[in-house]
């Protein structure tokens, strides 16, 4: 192909990215709904009791080995390698990498699942030693449980990345759908007989149907997938090298929500369960923005670099960026103002008392702060990553993981849960703003001035519309009131944000409010 037909799909690749975008987005956002009936309902049933804390403690095994295995990660790692092997040496070649990861790695998944099922007892006491001895063994049991599951994430992680390479993100859009489903199956035809351990089930069931089944039939169509256990296989050497940083290493992406488990179970109980819950809620403008972004963006930014179009790859990165950081200011803003209506709206039901609310909600503005620092980090992260470069941040993101243990100590002993939900806020900016200097100084991008300038202006029009719209709401009762303070408030939010945007906001801020706006109107003429 000649260098102005490449140059032309490059360009159509990068126009793709807001489309992508979008998919992803609307799926994240509709997962996040089915996530907010999903802890509803466990608030419902459990609160913030002992029962909630062990349930969100019996994921801790199975994210640390879906971590190490860089199961969250799969499209991150292997995606440029495969899209460089793809490039380079043709499907034959790239079918057969995926062949050897998929069968290597599946292989180690299932027996260190073996191994942490037998080992599960001591594990929990080690890592939670202040749970009396019915909650660990609750943890225990619903921890085995739910273990398998990290077999469909890791396998399903690896069929989607062809289908990422080739610009099909549908799986990628409706894996999480039926997985958040089959968690809310579990807790309303389970639950009521089995208590929490339902949850724990729809699990399971949910990650078997939504992340496993679904990419592989999707796959089955456009590639051929096949096993092949060689983990001395040069390609998959080559895969490990790759892969090792976001195995071994750590990022406070992932780290923050750890920290929270174990060092909320030296606090107090009901704490591991209050942060949950509102991270939950935190993480959704964070999903919606900088998951979609990131996600979409990857396959471009790797073949930019395949094709050694570095300016087009910082051009798209810091588009992509000042969307993103500008987009999570307003939705933090949001977050903020109105994060006493929408606890009440998520949680406050059943077992949740009005105390757990305020607690809640009161961690939830501490959590909302740090939405932009978690969408640039997500952003960010990716311009490494398209160029196979997983070490260096991810040695960053490791010594500020490191670093950050004695503050989440310290403020934890002297604030519980707020002083944790602090910390991360912290640890979280500082992560962000050192992952973009690193960009910087290494490849010369993105430039910062352009990304300060948004952030600025889009920091200013959030202030101005989070106050006008807390200033309208009342604190109605139930949720009736809730929804009433939402919608008010929201209508107040909306209108001041649009005309800050207007009049104030910079072409790139005004060009991703454009964007979505035209989205959801073409969606309601359709």
């Amino acid at each position: 192909m000649s260098e102005a037909g490449g140059a032309r799909r490059d360009e159509a690749r990068a126009a793709g990215i807001p489309a992508a975008a979008a998919l992803l987005a609307g799926s994240v956002l509709l997962s996040r709904v089915l996530g907010f009936a999903r802890e509803s309902l466990l608030a419902y049933q459990v609160g913030t009791s002992g029962q909630a804390d062990a349930y969100y403690a019996a994921f801790q095994i199975p994210d640390l080995f879906n971590h190490l295995l860089a199961g969250g990660a799969l499209s991150i790692a292997f995606l440029p390698l495969y899209t460089r092997m793809r490039t380079e040496h043709g499907e034959a070649a790239s079918e057969r990498l995926l062949a050897t990861v998929l069968g290597t790695l599946g292989a180690i998944a299932l027996g260190a699942t073996v191994l942490l099922w037998l080992f599960a007892e001591p594990l929990v006491a080690l890592q939670f030693p202040r749970f009396d001895a019915a909650k660990q063994a609750l943890t225990v049991h619903l921890t085995r449980i739910v273990l398998p599951a990290q077999i469909g994430f890791v396998a399903g992680g690896i069929v989607q990345v062809p289908l990422l390479a080739r610009g099909r993100f549908l799986a990628a859009a409706i894996a999480p759908l039926l997985y958040n489903l089959g968690i809310i199956a579990g807790g309303v035809v389970l639950a009521p007989r089995l208590g929490v351990e339902g949850f724990s089930w729809g699990a399971l069931v949910g990650a078997l149907a939504g992340p496993l089944l679904v990419p592989w039939l999707d796959a089955r169509r456009r590639v051929r997938v096949g096993f092949r256990v060689a983990p001395l296989d040069p390609t998959f050497r080559r895969y490990l090298w790759v892969a090792a940083p976001l195995m071994f290493g750590q990022t406070l992406l992932t780290v923050d929500e750890w920290y929270g488990r174990w060092f909320g179970g030296l606090v107090g109980e009901g704490v591991i369960a209050q942060l949950s819950y509102a991270r939950k809620l935190m993480l959704v403008p964070v999903a919606v923005v900088g998951q979609a972004i990131g996600a979409a963006a990857l396959p471009t930014l790797a073949h930019l670099y395949a094709a050694g179009r570095r300016v087009e790859l910082d051009r798209v990165v810091l588009a992509a960026l000042r969307a993103g950081v500008s987009l999570g200011a307003i939705a933090a803003a949001g977050a903020y103002a109105f994060a006493d209506p929408l606890v009440r709206l998520v949680y406050r039901h059943g077992a949740f008392t009005g105390a757990d609310a305020s607690e809640v909600a009161r961690l939830l503005c501490i959590f909302s702060l740090t939405v932009p620092a978690w969408v640039a980090q997500q952003i960010a992260s990716r311009a490494f990553y398209a160029r196979g470069d997983t070490w260096r941040p991810m040695l960053l993101g490791t010594g500020v993981a490191l670093l950050s243990i004695p503050l989440y100590l310290m403020l934890g002993r002297r604030a519980g849960a707020q002083g944790l939900a602090v910390a991360g806020a912290i640890a979280m900016s500082a992560n962000a703003v050192a992952t973009l200097l690193l960009a910087r100084r290494l490849h010369g991008g993105p430039a910062l001035g352009p990304l300060a300038n948004t952030f600025a202006r889009a920091s200013g029009i959030a202030a101005l519309a989070g106050a006008a719209g807390a200033s309208v709401l009342r604190a109605h009762p139930g949720v009736a009131g809730a929804v009433l303070d939402l919608a008010f408030g929201g209508a107040v939010f909306l209108a001041v944000a649009a005309g800050g945007i207007a009049s104030c906001g910079d072409e790139s801020l005004r060009g991703a409010a454009s964007r979505i706006v035209r989205r959801v109107f073409r969606r309601r003429r359709s």
